[in-house]
C-alpha cells in the first residue's frame, strides 16, 4: 500500500491549523514534520512546541524527520509530545543502535534516513531495528528543491533489500516529488511519499486528490 505524508515544512505558518485540518479531511493518514537543528542542516526548522500543538488537534501519524546533530538527546521529549515515529540520520548520530532501541522502547515507529550521497548500504546492518528507510531526494534542509534523478537507482537498491528479507519495513522518499515523477517513484519501489510543496502550494484539497488518485 502506498501513502502519501505531506510535509508542513511547506505549509503557510499563519495558516498551519487550517491546512492540516484539510489535510486530515482529504483522508491522508500521515504528517511529516522536519525538526532542523541549524547544525547538521544549514536552516533551523520548528521543535517541540509545534509538535505540541499539532498533536492535540490532529489523530495524523506524526512522522518526525529529525534532521539534527546527536538526535537521542531528544527522542524522549519528541515521543512524549506526540511523535508517532522517529527518524534519525545515519550521517548525524554515532549510536544509531542505541537510539533506534530506545525508540522502540518508547513504543513508536523507528525510521533511518540517508543524504543523496550516502550509499544506501549504510542502513544494512541496522535494518533489524527500522520499521521505515528515508532515503532523501535532495540535500537536507530547504523545501521545493528539484528532485536528485540518481535517486531512483537507491530507491529501487532498497526496494530489493526490503522485499528479500525486511517486507514489513516501509520505504519513504522526501524532496522534489512531484505528480510529474510521482509514477517513476512509485515503480522504483518508495510507498511513503513526502511532498510539501506539491500539496501546500495552491488548493490543498485538489492537490491531495489528484496525488491520492495516482497511488
Amino acid at each position: 500500500m502506498n501513502y502519501l505524508c505531506p510535509s508542513i515544512l511547506a505549509a503557510d505558518f499563519w495558516e498551519l491549523g487550517r491546512q492540516i485540518a484539510l489535510v486530515e479531511k482529504a483522508g491522508v493518514p500521515y504528517l511529516h514534520i522536519d525538526v532542523m537543528d541549524g547544525m547538521f542542516v544549514p536552516s533551523i526548522s520548528f521543535g517541540m512546541p509545534v509538535l505540541e500543538c499539532v498533536r492535540k488537534k490532529s489523530k495524523l501519524f506524526m512522522d518526525v524527520h529529525m534532521m539534527v546533530k546527536k538526535p537521542e538527546r531528544y527522542i524522549e521529549e519528541l515521543i512524549r509530545l506526540g511523535a508517532d515515529g522517529v527518524t534519525i540520520h545515519v550521517e548525524a548520530c554515532d549510536c544509531i543502535t542505541e537510539t533506534l532501541l530506545k525508540i522502540r522502547k518508547l513504543g513508536v515507529k523507528t525510521g533511518l534516513a540517508v543524504n543523496p550521497e550516502t550509499p544506501v548500504s549504510a542502513v544494512f546492518p541496522y535494518m533489524e531495528l527500522v520499521d521505515m528507510v528515508l532515503v532523501m531526494t535532495v540535500h537536507p534542509g530547504f523545501g521545493g528543491q528539484k528532485y536528485i534523478s540518481s535517486c531512483f537507482d537507491k530507491i529501487r537498491e532498497m526496494r530489493r533489500v526490503i522485499n528479500q528479507s525486511y517486507p514489513e519495513a516501509k520505504l519513504e522518499i522526501d524532496g522534489g516529488v512531484t505528480l510529474d515523477n510521482l509514477e517513476e517513484n512509485l515503480a522504483a519501489g518508495a510507498n511513503v511519499i513526502v511532498t510539501g510543496s506539491a500539496v501546500f502550494k495552491g488548493d490543498i484539497e485538489t492537490n491531495i486528490q489528484e496525488f491520492l488518485k495516482r497511488m
